[in-house]
């Protein structure tokens, strides 16, 4: 096949990801709490009562100890015990509020910036998802989304609960023995030094899990897609081996992160119980000093406890938003990514057209400055139809795919009825424009939903006459359930004659004035062509159609043939006047088949000496 160069353009590559020490911006990050910042306040509220019962709950200790030692007051020790259980009951309920908003918050976080992010890839050109593997960034709307919710709800909460904590616990330890709060600030500087060199460890390790994770996931995806590729070629166990080999890598990397997180966690826990150890020390020579009551031990103690906890918390807490910042940079590096084809500040809406389009002089090339279309100038009248046709990489889909603006010319200008298509939007201009692709797409739901994709609010009526002038009415009404039926992850269920009928159904329903079509008929049996290319002519009528001419049966319904060759046009003309040329295009005609064209309408003179296009 003489297929056009699909290259790539704009966006970067797949490997060239974010570095770990790449900045975040913070204030973005905790933007998206503020539409929340209600239901986060009553978490923190709530948080900030039940720290503040777990504050309380030694100070009891101590009044309960001082009832029994010294006191010897019954009365005192049950009243005491029954404000012990108040205590836990009133933390408990502020904890339940806690927990029930922060979920609320993080849930609505997620559901946000993966609309946010699934938004903005359907407004990026198609040179980025050329650069780009589906299923690495299926990992970063989910994964890496996941991570950041856990950031901005789970993380942050637990980082002013354990400074609530902290410093609550070391305002109460002054207000006991002022000697004791240098001695814990000391201990304090030496456990966050610690942590902060490991957290950068930690992150940098953790970056490279999720590029290995997203890694293992195309691999999935692009396995799952070519199943019947797969099968085809029982290359079953080289996918699974494929798979496994990434999933090698995934656990390589996932270990390497579990031996410094584990290091991380086991020195923080030998540094907080070394700081308890030292705490009591200090505090059991306050004691013998007589600087410190016997009956402040046990309230010091878990004072102290709470002190090297909420240290050893900050501590694992940084280490988890070090990770996290490889998760957030590539999120941002996603919604940072401006589309490379983008309508103008001032874009009109493109009125109804007859559809009369004109190249001026275009040149356009994907990347490198090699340029894949150069200096083209073509006119296509209302109602006329064109084939392109060429070698391989002469530049045919290229030329095709900048009508509807997939991408822009990188020199000239398009117009279609006169106006210069990058001055209107690119939703009006290809409103007016149906594609019928070589690879028919269709979606998991129901042959209706597939047609009626054409035109979201089609009538069943329209459906149905739409199915009836491609012919796949007749097929459709044979299934169990007809147009309720279910055709599969891509139209797997369907044959590509059936699949391709029902995308020249979804492009009548459209009734676009403009019709592109990409080598409809290419990979079709004789019986399926004839059915497709009955459609496509009855498509075709009155409309401007731009064929990537494949077969005989197509180009010879074109007004015009336009050839193609390293991206500029060499010859123009109907089959007839090309043929007596003798230039590229007869040589291309007469490279196919030389028998079997009498079957395809052509007279057995022509079948002698021609063939059809690839």
């Amino acid at each position: 096949m003489f297929l056009g160069r699909r290259g790539r353009q704009g966006s970067r590559s797949i490997d060239d990801r974010p570095t770990p020490d790449t900045p975040v911006n913070w204030r973005r990050l905790w933007g998206y709490l503020k539409p929340y910042r209600g239901r986060m306040a009553l978490a923190i509220g709530a948080l900030a009562v039940s720290s503040a019962m777990g504050l309380t709950f030694p100070l009891v200790i101590v009044r309960l100890l001082d009832s029994v030692l010294q006191q010897q007051d019954v009365a005192q020790l049950n009243w005491l015990t029954l404000a012990l259980i108040g205590v836990f009951f009133v933390q408990a309920s502020f904890t339940l509020v806690q927990t029930y908003t922060l979920n609320y918050v993080g849930e609505h976080i997620v559901l946000d910036l993966r609309a946010q992010l699934y938004h903005h890839l359907q407004r990026l050109s198609l040179g980025f998802y050329a650069n780009r593997r589906t299923g690495e960034i299926l990992s970063r709307i989910s994964s890496d989304v996941t991570q950041v919710r856990t950031l901005l709800t789970n993380n942050s909460t637990q980082l002013l609960s354990n400074l609530v904590s902290l410093i609550g616990s070391v305002v109460i330890v002054f207000l006991l023995n002022p000697r004791l709060v240098i001695f814990v600030l000391v201990l304090m500087l030496a456990i966050v030094a610690v942590a902060v060199g490991y957290g950068r460890l930690v992150q940098r390790m953790s970056t490279r899990v999720q590029d290995a994770l997203a890694d293992s996931t195309v691999v999935v995806e692009e396995g799952l897609q070519g199943i019947r590729v797969v099968k085809s070629f029982t290359n079953e166990d080289y996918e699974v081996n494929r798979y496994l080999s990434f999933l090698q890598r995934t656990l390589n990397a996932a270990l390497r992160l579990a031996i410094y997180r584990s290091t991380f966690g086991g020195l923080m826990a030998f540094l907080g119980f070394g700081a308890i150890a030292a705490i009591l020390w200090f505090s059991g020579r306050e004691v013998l000093a007589g600087r410190l009551a016997f009956s402040t031990i046990s309230g010091f103690l878990i004072y102290s406890i709470a002190i090297a906890s909420s240290l050893g918390g900050l501590s694992n807490l940084y280490g988890q938003f070090r990770e996290a910042v490889g998760a957030i940079q590539r999120v941002f590096e996603i919604l940072d990514t401006p589309p490379a084809v983008d309508d103008a500040p001032d874009a009109a809406t493109l009125p109804p057209v007859d559809g009369d389009i004109r190249f001026d002089r275009v040149s356009f090339g994907y990347e490198n400055n090699v340029e894949v279309i150069n200096d083209v100038s073509l006119s296509i009248s209302p109602g006329e139809i064109v084939a392109l046709v060429g070698p391989s990489g002469a530049g045919k889909s290229t030329l095709f795919n900048l009508i509807p603006r997939f991408y822009d010319p990188t020199q000239g200008t398009i117009r279609v009825d006169g106006v210069d298509i990058r001055t209107v939007t690119q939703q009006s201009l290809r409103a007016q424009i149906g594609l019928v692709p070589q690879e028919t797409i269709l979606f998991g739901g129901t042959i209706r939903d597939n047609i009626a994709y054409g035109r979201l609010d089609a009538t069943e009526a329209e459906i149905i006459d739409a199915a009836k002038a491609a012919n796949a009415h007749t097929f459709i009404t044979e299934t169990p359930d007809g147009y309720d039926t279910v055709v599969g992850e891509r139209g797997v269920k369907l044959s590509g004659g059936q699949r391709q009928r029902l995308a020249i159904a979804r492009a009548i329903l459209k009734n676009p004035r403009i019709l592109l079509l990409d080598e409809a008929t290419s990979s079709l049996d004789s019986e399926s062509e004839e059915l497709v290319q009955d459609a496509l002519n009855r498509l075709m009528q009155g409309r401007t159609s731009v064929i990537i001419a494949h077969r005989l049966s197509t180009i010879k319904i074109a007004h015009r043939i336009v050839v193609l060759d390293g991206g500029r046009i060499v010859e123009v003309g109907d089959h007839k006047t090309l043929m007596a040329q003798g230039g590229l295009y007869a040589h291309l005609y007469s490279l196919q088949f030389r028998g079997n064209n009498v079957a395809r309408g052509f007279t057995r003179e022509e079948a002698a000496t021609t063939a059809s296009i690839h």
